[in-house]
């Protein structure tokens, strides 16, 4: 097998592996965005509650706030 059958044979290879890559990533993505309408379709993406947020009591804000100047405090004197 001489040096240009073998560049012809693996340039064809190259293309072939290329387009299988190519089609299966295109079939994934047509089988995503179906999923997709499908779930939407069904209404499955909708929360059925939103999530409890819990009220941050006055205390622990002042806690936090009193901790961050402090913090700040300490950093702009090491500098």
């Amino acid at each position: 097998m001489s040096i240009s059958e073998m560049l012809q044979q693996s340039a064809i290879l190259t293309v072939l592996g290329m387009t299988v890559v190519f089609v299966f990533l295109w079939i994934m993505l047509v089988c995503i965005n179906l999923v997709g309408r499908l779930v939407h379709y069904l209404g499955w993406d909708k929360d059925v509650q939103p999530p409890k947020q819990e009220p941050v009591s006055q205390e622990i804000t002042a806690a936090i706030i009193a901790a961050v100047t402090e913090y700040r405090k300490s950093e702009r004197g090491h500098k």
